[in-house]
This record gives C-alpha cells, sequence and structure tokens, in this order.
C-alpha cells in the first residue's frame, strides 16, 4: 500500500480556526470532505519549509513556521492508502488568502469545528483542538 506523509496548518486568527472544503477528487470519500489545508512534503524539505510551500501554493498565504509550532501527527489507513500527517498550529494576522484549490472555507471556533464533514485523518486533530478548550 502507498504510504504519504504530509503536513497541515491549524490556521488560527483570534480564537477562530480555519477550515478549508476540498474540491472533487481522485477518491469519492475524500470529495467535499474539511481539512486542514496543506500538502505533501517533497524530498529534501523540513516540515516546517513543505507547509510553507503548501501554504503559498494553495492559498497565497506566507506563514512564518517553525518546528516549535508542530501540534500533533496522525497516522491513518485510507482504503487506497497509508497516510502520516503532521500538523502545525499558524496564527496569522489576517483572515486574507486566495482560495485556489478548495471549495469553500469557513472560520469556526474550537467549539464549533465538528459541526463539519471532515476528512477522517483531520479528526484526531479536531478532537485535541476541542478538548484543549475545555
Amino acid at each position: 500500500m502507498k504510504k504519504t506523509e504530509v503536513v497541515a496548518a491549524i490556521i488560527m486568527y483570534e480564537d477562530k480556526i480555519l477550515c478549508m472544503q476540498r474540491n472533487k477528487g481522485k477518491y469519492e470519500y475524500m470529495s467535499y470532505k474539511y481539512e486542514f489545508p496543506g500538502g505533501k512534503i517533497e524530498p529534501g524539505e523540513t516540515r516546517a519549509q513543505a507547509l510553507q510551500r503548501e501554504l503559498i501554493e494553495e492559498m497565497a498565504l506566507e506563514v512564518d513556521i517553525r518546528e516549535e509550532d508542530y501540534y500533533m501527527s496522525v497516522e491513518h489507513m485510507y482504503p487506497d492508502f497509508a497516510l502520516t500527517m503532521h500538523s502545525f498550529i499558524c496564527r496569522v494576522e489576517s483572515q486574507t488568502f486566495v482560495r485556489k484549490e478548495h471549495v469553500d472555507h469557513k472560520w469556526l471556533t474550537r467549539k464549533e469545528l465538528m459541526s463539519l464533514d471532515w476528512a477522517p485523518a483531520d479528526i484526531p486533530i479536531v478532537k485535541r483542538l476541542q478538548g484543549d478548550c475545555e
């Protein structure tokens, strides 16, 4: 089974978290699910470098990401591939970005996060974010 290693940004503005809705994709079970933005780590990149590059490519969003911003990693088995996702907390000073690949987005509080239909690998991150606010 194919193994993929990716990074994801938990983008925070004040008390809200950015939730991005995927477009229709290769796998039906992933189409239109919400996720934290990010993508694959390219050879030679650190996790932080990969996430900075992905946010610029997907959202024209420049964020300074350091390894200290690491939040948690998730291992998830999808029907067609295995995923390791490393997430980072990314604080921004504006809600402005360009939605290049996603079909929708929402800024939600931690308590509102589970109201969305999340990609399965993102759910452990959502649950921990909600637990951190209790």
